[in-house]
């Protein structure tokens, strides 16, 4: 393989013609394609917000560009890595050091402090934590002097934001959250939104699936799957074009075909399972 090909240092994420099928349970022996021949290019220190229909995909593609999947046929890259012939071994190693996790359920231990759970993956990659790295992390996200409480003491939207430190302690390349403020009242949610919004500023790359238009509104870039192929590829949309456009997605008898996401417009702008 040339080497000149797979290099392109300003791509934090790219897939080429990423296929993935899930086998049924019938006679037949028929099979579901989640998703089905997915290009794409996500740029360094963009936040992408993916969206669409329930079943469209937009899970399967976070879990295989996260590496929690594998594509049935295509690659999957993080920065120059070809994540597809990684062993699992070496895609654990890549996920702890270089990928950080945001998720609907803050999945924090109850028994531990927030700053306890800050460092756990520290702790589960080998390394002895250093206090003054997980306060900086609880600092980044406002909670420094709730370090000593446990996730009882902490309202939902103090909780996330604490998951959120946990992500960030790690110093990841890429940050993906799956329905990050679905759990979270409008108020907590939008503080939540903020926060990885922010994270761009220093070169990270968020990418979030949402359901919420206003959420995908915080995004520098918001993709539409249906059927398992991107419909539509919009730069910074309003809330109220992101929910017109999710409605088209939504009505019976969609044949639009996806947008040319190679083209000069999309790759400058700003920026597993099946769902």
């Amino acid at each position: 393989m040339n080497p000149a090909a797979t290099t392109d240092p300003t791509a934090a994420v790219r897939l080429r013609s990423v296929t993935r099928s899930y086998g049924r349970d019938g006679r037949d022996g028929s099979t579901v394609r989640a998703l089905d021949d997915v290009s794409l290019t996500i740029r360094r220190g963009t936040f992408t917000a993916v969206m669409g229909p329930s079943g469209s995909g937009k899970s399967t593609l976070l879990h295989c560009v996260a590496g929690l999947d594998r594509p049935t046929g295509g690659r999957v890259l993080l920065g120059d890595t070809d994540l597809t012939g990684l062993s699992e071994a070496r895609l654990t190693k890549l996920r702890r050091g270089r990928i950080g996790f945001v998720f609907q359920a803050f999945n924090l231990l109850p028994s531990l402090t927030a700053a306890q759970n800050v460092a756990l993956p520290l702790r589960l990659a080998g390394r002895r934590p250093r206090k003054a790295e997980v306060l900086d992390a609880l600092d980044k996200v406002g909670l420094r002097e709730r370090a000593g409480h446990r996730p009882g003491e902490l309202s939902g939207g103090q909780q996330q934001r604490v998951a959120i430190a946990r992500a960030l302690v790690t110093r990841p390349e890429v940050l993906f959250g799956d329905e990050p403020t679905g759990a979270l009242d409008s108020t907590a949610g939008r503080a939540v939104l903020g926060l990885l919004r922010a994270m761009t500023d220093d070169g990270r790359t968020v990418i979030m699936v949402t359901h919420d238009p206003i959420a995908a509104s915080f995004a520098d870039r918001v993709l539409f799957l249906a059927d398992g192929r991107i419909r539509d590829d919009l730069d910074a949309p309003s809330a109220e074009r992101i929910a017109a456009r999710m409605a088209a997605l939504s009505a019976p008898g969609l044949e639009a075909a996806p947008g040319d996401l190679e083209s000069p417009a999309s790759l400058t702008s700003p920026a597993v399972v099946p769902c």
